[in-house]
């Protein structure tokens, strides 16, 4: 199986803490040039120093608030002077903050959208070219399992969620003649931070020790166990892969059997 990434360029998202970090780790293994990218350079600057180079890669850092698509599309343009062709797109970005979808802003709706949805769009059209001229290219967005099951109290994220899978699959079928890839991955239930508020956003509604919610949001889980952020990137680096050639338009959850529908 070619899980090779040798002499391909990658831009991982959201790269300085959690799944992007260690997707980042983990493509950086199979041979990618890595290139983090979210808003704090010195803590990205210290996550590339821990990334595998073999003495040919060459990783990068680039800083912008994705809150601010302007900046995010300007930081590209100037790291795309240096690296011309991106084979490997990894969306990811923090979730909106938890709530009812019936009380939500409008704003904050809007906020999400241009923080996951816009950025992954100007993203992608900024490197389709150079994956149609390599004939290669991977598009992967860390979404939720929301897409497929609404979450309770993740209103706006349940709701940006599916509009960026749906963009997902649409260009899933306008690129795969290029040999361009779009792909979803669903994480459930992960040990990150951005878990541990959701879990004590719920523990402080309910009244309850965050130690307590924990093991009923365990409880719901089949494997009875919150997942690890190198596990979830582990598929991710299979869908970048070669091997994962004629793997296009899905949405792979990563829960351990939390979602209830196919």
């Amino acid at each position: 199986m070619d899980l090779n990434l040798k002499n391909k360029n990658a831009l991982v998202c959201g790269s300085s803490q959690g799944m992007g970090k260690a997707i980042a780790i983990q493509l950086a293994e199979m041979g990618a040039n890595v290139t983090l990218f979210a808003r704090n350079l010195e803590v990205l600057n210290r996550v590339k120093a821990e990334l595998a180079n073999d003495g040919t890669q060459e990783h990068f850092a680039i800083c912008a608030d994705f809150s601010d698509p302007a900046a995010v599309g300007r930081a590209m343009d100037e790291q795309l002077s240096i690296v011309k062709e991106y084979h490997i797109l990894i969306n990811n970005t923090g979730g909106p903050a938890p709530g009812p979808a019936n009380t939500a802003a409008s704003e904050a709706f809007l906020a999400a959208f241009n923080q996951h949805l816009i950025n992954n769009h100007q993203l992608a059209q900024k490197l389709i070219p150079g994956m149609k001229n390599a004939g290669f290219g991977r598009i992967i967005n860390v979404i939720s399992t929301s897409v497929k099951q609404p979450l309770p109290n993740l209103g706006v994220s349940n709701t940006v969620r599916g509009a960026v899978a749906s963009w997902a699959k649409t260009m899933a079928n306008e690129l795969g003649q290029f040999g361009i890839s779009v792909n979803n991955v669903l994480p459930g239930a992960t040990n990150t931070v951005r878990l541990d508020a959701i879990i004590k956003n719920k523990a402080a509604k309910k009244g309850v020790s965050i130690e307590a919610m924990a093991e009923e949001e365990k409880s719901i889980i089949p494997m009875r166990r919150f997942g690890e952020a190198e596990e979830f990137a582990n598929v991710v680096a299979f869908l970048a892969s070669p091997a994962a050639a004629y793997v296009t338009g899905v949405s792979i959850p990563v829960d351990g059997g939390r979602t209830s529908c196919l």
